[in-house]
């Protein structure tokens, strides 16, 4: 093959393997490797499957894995690897890190990996795919994503691991001084009363829901408020040709795969905003994954 020709291949094979990469980190992960590395540093690869209770040949397959990617270091001592973790892992992978992403991790293993299982179905038929992976009926959206209260536990916690590494930027990407009193929508919003606000804060809820729920819900929003009252939105904004970026993508066919909505451009948010009675829309990129979308009355 030419290198143009090996190039590609590379890149294609990055792909095909994608999903064993997200896989492994997340078995790590639920296995406690990176917590029992963190509270005793420089283990042998068999010492590790002792105390966490696997087969030592796959704990030694699993460690190297997680060299390669980063997540893991390895010292060499007396013909012996001992394994470490790198500050990626100290960060983000275990349950004290600063930065801990523990349970969304564990969500997206047990539940989001479950039901992308069923993506082709999902694209067939154009609706999530709960009943399929669980069992539960799709057309109550709460009932299928809070399963069970262990669920739900899990679910709010890695929604506030999110929210630790976003939420200065885009708390901070507009001046909210105006609003003195904030209230962050969430539970049961086309049901209960909206309470009165200044400023309303809709975080990864538009992008749960089709077009005409999230007018619904804006709608009811913009009836509750005064005039000068706003409404801040924290979502992933797509490129206006949709074609990027990737991750935008990805959590929009997520949505497809678990819920009822899509990740959206700026001009769709400003067409559903403006159908709802909201003006003065603004909107701004944050350089993370979550981006900020601000409108008034």
């Amino acid at each position: 093959m030419s290198l143009a020709e090996d190039l590609d291949y590379g890149l294609f094979n990055e792909y095909i393997n994608g999903f064993m990469v997200s896989k492994a980190m997340f078995t790590a992960c639920e296995l406690g490797v990176f917590d029992l590395l963190e509270s005793e540093k420089f283990l042998t690869f068999d010492v590790i499957a002792e105390r966490l209770g696997t087969n030592s040949q796959g704990m030694e397959q699993l460690l190297d894995i997680c060299v390669t990617l980063k997540l893991l270091k390895v010292e060499m001592k007396r013909e012996k690897a001992l394994y470490q973790n790198t500050e990626l892992a100290t960060l983000y992978l275990t349950k004290s890190g600063p930065k801990s992403q523990y349970n969304m991790l564990l969500y997206m293993s047990k539940t989001t990996y479950s039901c992308w299982n069923h993506l082709t179905e999902a694209i067939r038929e154009g609706k999530n795919q709960y009943m399929r992976t669980f069992g539960i009926p799709s057309d109550d959206l709460f009932e299928a994503i809070y399963r069970s209260e262990e669920e739900l536990v899990k679910f709010m916690h890695g929604l506030h691991e999110i929210w630790s590494i976003n939420g200065r930027d885009v708390l901070t990407a507009f001046d909210l001084s105006p609003f003195p009193l904030i209230y962050d929508l969430g539970g049961d919003f086309f049901r209960d009363p909206i309470p009165e606000a200044d400023l309303y804060i809709l975080a990864r809820i538009l992008h749960d829901w089709a077009d005409d729920k999230c007018i619904l819900l804006l709608t009811n929003i913009h009836q509750a408020c005064k005039p000068g009252s706003g409404v801040l939105v924290v979502e992933t904004l797509l490129d206006e040709d949709k074609r990027g970026p990737l991750t935008s993508q990805l959590y929009s066919m997520n949505m497809l795969v678990q819920a009822e909505g899509k990740e959206r451009n700026p001009t769709e948010y400003r067409k559903i905003f403006t159908q709802a009675g909201f003006q003065d829309f603004q909107f701004k990129k944050t350089g993370k994954i979550y981006d900020a979308i601000l409108a008034r009355k």
